[in-house]
């Protein structure tokens, strides 16, 4: 996935650019809203994060001209004006999507993918012919021979924890329901209880642990991969 971040601070800039490209995203940044659709229209982005208090224009005036030019791309406003007022601005003029901050990395990472799902991208879709997905963490599966490979190098891991590795990886950054997670790991084992996906994924999240992923449980959700901390 390609990703146009328009954000004027510099250190709020950078965070976000290794955020998302340590999870496997394209960033190209600009920080004046005057280069703004410069930038735009040359990267060809799947997404745009867009703040509105920028130099030189208005994140408003940048994606009012946007749209007004043809540019489709779905945007995620990111702000400190989070008052409904503003929110209703922002979507009205063509917004799809606003965050305030402050605001959970995680969350923003789930709502840039959903956008982009939403307007076709596939970044984390195997190809037909076979081929490996696009990599997150490090981490690769391929959908023909159901492995998964760390930098290249297939991991050692048995047919059960290795289902749930492909699981979350089919959606990175997002969390998996436990029971999604049951059926695909003990399909046909209705028999099991269900906490014996606990089982599953504890032995996971410590082979995980020298890869830089992380699996993480979130409560009454499910379970999520990410970057470790």
């Amino acid at each position: 996935m390609k990703l146009l971040l328009i954000e004027d601070n510099p250190a709020m800039q950078t965070t976000l650019q290794r955020t998302f490209q340590r999870r496997g995203m394209q960033v190209v940044t600009c920080g004046d809203g005057a280069r703004a659709l410069d930038r735009w229209r040359a990267s060809v982005p799947d997404v745009v994060v867009l703040d509105l208090s920028l130099p030189g224009m208005d994140g408003l005036q940048v994606l009012a001209a946007a749209r007004a030019e043809g540019l489709a791309t779905p945007v995620l406003i990111l702000t400190a004006r989070g008052t409904v007022g503003d929110r209703i601005l922002g979507l009205n003029t063509g917004a799809d999507d606003y965050l305030p901050k402050p605001f959970d990395l995680d969350e923003l990472e789930a709502r840039v993918r959903a956008l982009a799902r939403r307007a076709g991208a596939t970044d984390t879709e195997a190809r037909g012919d076979g081929a490996l997905a696009p990599e997150y963490c490090g981490l690769r599966a391929d959908a023909a021979n159901g492995a998964v490979y760390f930098e290249g190098q297939p991991l050692d891991l048995p047919p059960r924890e290795s289902a749930l590795l492909r699981a979350v990886l089919d959606r990175p950054g997002q969390a998996v329901a436990k029971e999604r997670l049951f059926e695909l790991v003990f399909p046909g084992e209705a028999h099991l209880q269900a906490e014996a996906i606990e089982v599953v994924a504890y032995r996971l999240r410590k082979k995980l642990a020298p890869t830089g992923a992380q699996l993480v449980t979130l409560r009454g959700l499910g379970y999520l991969l990410k970057p470790q901390s």
